[in-house]
């Protein structure tokens, strides 16, 4: 077991026992049945003079250098899926630190082994293939473009080339630190830039002649404008400096007039001012004395004042004592009487009080022996009812129970002496008559005889009636009737 660390510019490449596929460390213990190789991160330069062919068929010579080296910054990156060495890492779900398949992890699996043969230079087998991908993707790129293009759109063509070359080089996690386009030149058997240069220095030896006559003609016509605008300019200042110099003068003497009137009004307001400030100070004077003395009769005033409210206030102290004295002795006997109140109320309620339990509990008691009374009642009726129940049955129903108990009683001896009783002392009377000698046998002719014969009969029965009946009324009740003559 061995702990190993990694300089600067190197990562160490852990493989074997416990470890998936791939553990890229700075440091690492080493254990049995493991390896670890050491690799480097330093960039390196790859200078080439690609020979490349234009969409319009036109060679030419590109000369380029790229630095490339392992792509160290993408630490922790899968296909854009995050791991623990970015800041944004899930620790739940990312995979294990020798299993990230970085940029690095990349390099060390597919080319350091051709920098372990090689040594810690420049490697052979890196650089192959670092230009094999150089140049086919700068051909390709040449051959889909004019030249104009190429030269109007350097920066665009720089650009292009830098992301198809690092795509390709991502798969070994290679970076491009720098790409470097040198100028064109012509391919072996071609002319074209060569004769493009002579066209460019034939035209700017003809444009500089034209640019230098150019600037003779405007730097002799420039001069003389020149000196005619300075001339005009120096008449045109002096004449100004000359007005200039006779305002100023008026400005001056105007100003000093002005001045002088200033100082006048200064000095006028001045003396005026001095008289006010002493009028004002007698003023003042007189008003600090008027105010003394209003404050000496004020405090005057106030002492007087003083020594009247200092007796006023304790005669008044001494009244409220003494009112405060009596006032405490009357409260004093009204506690006392509210006291012995309380007392005596307290015992009238507690006599009521014992009272009222005591009523309570005899009204208990009586309540008890009364519903113990009802109770038994209660029983008593309710063999009473068993009892008339078999007895109903006995005599073949309540109808027959009723005639027993009638005779039991002697309920009909005791009716038979109320009737009696009741009839006791009347006299009556019974009267009989009729209304004609012929009444029974002239009644079984009538009925034979007709229907006017009939009638007549009737009616003279009826008021043979009427003086009997009156009679009769008169014995029987010994009231007197009474008639009436209605005619």
């Amino acid at each position: 077991m061995v702990y190993t660390v990694a300089s600067p510019d190197e990562y160490l490449a852990v493989t074997g026992a416990g470890i998936r596929t791939v553990k890229i460390t700075k440091s690492a213990w080493v254990w049995p049945l493991q390896r670890c190789q050491r690799f480097s991160i330093q960039p390196h330069d790859y200078s080439m003079n690609l020979q490349a062919m234009t969409r319009e068929k036109l060679q030419f010579l590109l000369p380029v250098v790229f630095t490339v080296g392992p792509y160290v910054n993408q630490k922790g990156v899968i296909d854009g899926q995050t791991t623990r060495d970015s800041p944004d890492a899930d620790l739940t779900h990312a995979p294990a630190p020798e299993d990230r398949g970085d940029a690095l992890m990349k390099y060390a699996m597919l080319l350091s082994e051709g920098e372990q043969k090689k040594g810690v230079t420049k490697s052979q087998h890196i650089e192959n293939i670092v230009k094999g991908i150089i140049e086919g993707e700068t051909r390709v790129l040449v051959s889909s473009m004019t030249m104009e293009e190429i030269f109007t759109e350097r920066e665009e063509f720089k650009k292009r080339i830098f992301r198809n070359i690092q795509g390709e080089l991502g798969q070994f996690g290679l970076k491009i630190y720098n790409a470097n386009v040198k100028e064109l030149r012509d391919a072996p058997q071609s002319s074209y830039f060569e004769s493009l240069s002579r066209k460019a220095h034939e035209g700017a030896i003809n444009q500089a002649r034209i640019d230098v006559a150019e600037a003779q003609r405007r730097g002799n016509v420039g001069e003389a404008q020149r000196q005619g605008e300075q001339n005009r300019e120096i008449a045109k200042i002096n004449a100004e400096t000359a007005v200039q110099k006779t305002e100023r003068d008026s400005e001056r003497a105007q100003a000093e007039a002005t001045l002088a009137t200033r100082k006048t009004v200064f000095n006028r307001d001045v003396s005026i001012a001095q008289i006010e400030a002493t009028r004002a100070t007698e003023s003042r004077d007189e008003e600090l004395r008027k105010e003394v003395e209003v404050k000496r009769a004020f405090t005057e005033l106030e002492r007087l004042r003083a020594s009247d409210v200092v007796k006023a206030t304790i005669l008044r102290e001494a009244k409220q004592q003494a009112a405060d004295a009596k006032l405490y002795e009357e409260q004093a006997k009204a506690n006392a009487a509210l006291f012995s109140e309380q007392k005596a109320a307290d015992a009238r309620a507690y006599t009521l009080r014992i009272q009222a339990e005591a009523n309570f509990m005899a009204a208990a008691k009586e309540a008890e022996a009364q519903l113990v009374r009802q109770q038994k009642e209660a029983a008593g009726l309710s063999a009473m009812a068993a009892a008339y129940s078999d007895l109903s049955a006995a005599f073949g129903g309540p109808s027959g129970l009723i005639q027993y108990m009638m005779i039991e009683k002697g309920i009909y001896q005791q009716m038979a002496k109320h009737n009696a009783e009741a009839v006791r002392g009347l006299n009556p009377k019974m009267t009989i008559w009729n209304t004609g000698a012929q009444a029974g046998s002239e009644g079984g002719e009538a009925s034979g005889s007709g229907t006017g014969m009939g009638g007549v009969e009737s009616i003279r029965n009826m008021y043979q009636m009427l003086p009997p009946l009156m009679s009769t009324i008169n014995e029987q009740t010994g009231k007197p009737h009474k008639t009436v003559d209605r005619r």
